[in-house]
Formats: structure tokens, sequence, C-alpha cells
């Protein structure tokens, strides 16, 4: 076996803990994240996280020998290009039984052990964010904003959205986890709100989620009674101003078209977002929800998988009018509308900075919906048109 293209734990609909970790601390501006494992290991979340990282690449001699001595070397050449490493562990060299954990001696090197076996990419996002230990200053201004993940096609947009969001109601934002610079995990603000409740921090008071519009209005109303400051009534003026829209807009599609039949497969968080804005501006049909993570004890008819078959299977029985999830679920249903929840998004151009939570993210989300829908229609009509020319 050639340990270079040895990849057992990445499943392709959703990455393992080892990229989980890696998502999360690649986050950190200053951080240096180091892969220490095989090839495979290594580009699997390099593709995925889209910012520089390092490796150890591990050939058969070091795993025979030992791999401290190759680590020992990736760390020494980036002295001086970082103020702190962090070295996420992966299964090789943890079946191995390596104590590593001496190199986080000198504060300089954290050391992760987040071997793919260990869990899906949540577990490993809340590891490295346990190793970091991010620090709460009571003195410290404003508000957290958590959920944020590289891996997550909505990673930036999210985070201008929350930002945004703050800024308009009078908040200063705090400390981002995580996409920020690598000390202001250690000076995080009391309170925290977040745009993925899947990956919450744990930092501070949680003070609600920014996904969906009754969602950020709860949220605001909670920070304007626990923070100095804070104003809620520009976020109730824009909720109001986006709901009313969003109304305008599928009513105008259903007085078309009928309600589209659906099925979604995502995160869970994300999952049960679209589910509710679809059954609730467009009464549409959803026939099955397929989460990439373990969706909670209200999993509100929320099949948890990551198996391929299960999902073409779901997918194939529903014929939906709209798959909303990733490339995979796209190439199973290619008559079908599609918006993409979650990676990987393959084939597409992906350059602007697109949300899915906060006011704007909710009228990102109906905007692709629509669009999609509406598209689909009209294509299929037209088929219908050359087909009955074609009879006559």
């Amino acid at each position: 076996m050639q340990i270079e293209q040895h990849m057992p734990c990445e499943n392709p609909l959703w990455p393992c803990a080892m990229t989980g970790a890696v998502a999360c601390l690649s986050g950190f501006d200053g951080l240096a994240v180091v892969v220490h494992g095989s090839s495979g290991c290594y580009f699997y979340p390099a593709s995925l996280v889209g910012v520089p990282i390092h490796g150890t690449f591990l050939v058969e001699s070091e795993v025979i020998f030992g791999t401290e001595s190759r680590l020992m070397e990736v760390i020494r050449d980036l002295n001086g290009r970082y103020s702190q490493v962090a070295v996420v562990n992966t299964c090789v060299p943890a079946i191995m039984g390596e104590d590593l954990s001496a190199l986080a001696r000198d504060g300089r090197v954290l050391f992760i052990d987040s071997p793919g076996f260990l869990g899906d990419l949540e577990a490993g996002y809340r590891r490295a964010l346990d190793t970091i230990a991010p620090v709460v200053d009571p003195d410290t201004p404003g508000v957290n904003i958590d959920g944020i993940c590289r891996t997550d096609p909505f990673c930036r947009g999210n985070a201008l959205e929350a930002r945004r969001l703050l800024n308009l109601a009078g908040a200063p934002v705090a400390a981002t986890f995580c996409l920020d610079r690598y000390d202001a995990a250690h000076r995080a603000a009391p309170f925290t709100v977040g745009t993925n409740p899947d990956l919450a921090s744990g930092v501070g008071t949680w003070c609600g989620s920014l996904l969906g519009l009754d969602a950020v209005g709860e949220t605001f109303e909670r920070l304007e009674s626990l923070v100095d400051g804070v104003d809620s009534r520009p976020i109730k003026e824009e909720i109001a101003w986006a709901d009313a829209r969003i109304q305008k807009a599928c009513g105008k599609y259903l007085r078309r078209f009928d309600p589209p039949r659906v099925v979604i497969a995502a995160q869970s968080a994300y999952a049960a977002f679209a589910k509710d804005f679809l059954d609730r501006y467009l009464g549409a049909d959803i026939v099955c929800i397929a989460a990439r993570n373990n969706p909670g004890e209200d999993s509100n008819g929320i099949t948890s998988t990551t198996d391929f078959s299960t999902i073409r299977e779901m997918i194939l029985d529903a014929e939906p009018d709209l798959v909303i999830g990733s490339s995979y679920e796209r190439t199973l249903a290619p008559g079908a509308a599609f918006v993409g929840l979650t990676p990987p998004l393959r084939g597409m151009v992906l350059l602007s900075s697109r949300m899915i939570a906060g006011v704007e993210g909710a009228l990102w989300f109906m905007d692709e919906v629509l669009n999609a829908c509406a598209n689909r229609n009209r294509r299929s009509k037209s088929e219908n048109v050359v087909h009955a020319k074609d009879r006559r």
C-alpha cells in the first residue's frame, strides 16, 4: 500500500474530523496549519479551505522508523514566518501511537490529535477550537460571531452579513470564530451570536442564531436586553422589508406555477432553514431531508446520512422538481432545478461572497430558489411545445 494515496476516512459527501480541525484553524490569521500525514490527507482539506496550509507528506519509511523528525523539519521551515503553528494529527500517525504532544510544551506549537476516524467535520472543528482555548475578556466590548467555517461556501458572506447587522444595531464586532486574527480568540467578548448553530463555539453567552428571519429578530431582541447600546429597531425594519419582498415574489411565482417537490441535503441547521423557508413562503412539498451531520434531538423529519447510495435512493424515489444540496445530489436529478447549499459545488464559478445567514442571506436563498424553479418550468414548457410540434 502506498500511503500517499490512502485516504480512508474522508467521505466525499461530508468531510471527517481531520478536515474539520483544519477548517477551524485555517480561519485564523498568523497561525500556520500543518497536516501531519500523507499527501492525500493534505490535499483533501487544502482543496476545500481556500488558503495555504502545510503538510509533512509522510512516506512509507517515515511510518516505519517514526515521523517526529519529519514533523520537526516542517516546523523549523516555518520559523520566522508564523508566530504560532498548529499541527493536525491524521490517521496514520495516530494509529502508530507516536506521542508527539511534547512539541506543544513551548507554547508556540499547538498539537491537535484529530484523525478522521474520530468523527465528522463538526467534531474536528470543535476539537481544534477547544485546543485553541478561547478566552472571554469581560472588558472586551461588542459581540462575537461564530459558526464561520472555511469549508462552507458561505463562509466569508456570512461573516460580512453578521458584521453588517451588528453594526446596524450599534454593536461592535469582537472575535469571529473562525475568521479572525489568532490573538482575537483570546480576547473574546462575553456575548456571542451564530451564523450556523451546528458550529456553535461555546464561547461566551449564546444570544442566538442569525440563520433565518425569525431567528435574526429574536437574537437581536435578546442582544438589546443584554448589551448596552444595542438597538433592535433597524433590524426589525429590515426583517419586515425582506419578508414583504419575499412574500410578493413567491406570490407571483405561485400564480404561474405549482409549489415544487423538494429534496434537501445539507448540514442539519442549513437544511432546517431551507425547509422552513420553502414551506412558509412557497408551500413546498418537502419530500425528504438528508443531513450530513447528526441533527440532534429535534430531528423534525431529517434523516442523518452521508451514504451516497441512500441519498440516491431517496432522490430517485422522490422525483423532485427542486434539489437543494451539493454537486452529488445535482447529478442524481439532472432534470430538477438546483440550488447549491453545501460542498462540494463543482462546475460553478463562486467568486462573490454569498451568504445564507442574516437578512441578505434569506433574500439570496429565495432568489436562487425562485430563479432556478422558474427557469426549469420555462424549460419544461418549451420542451413540451417542441414535442407537440414534432408529433404533428
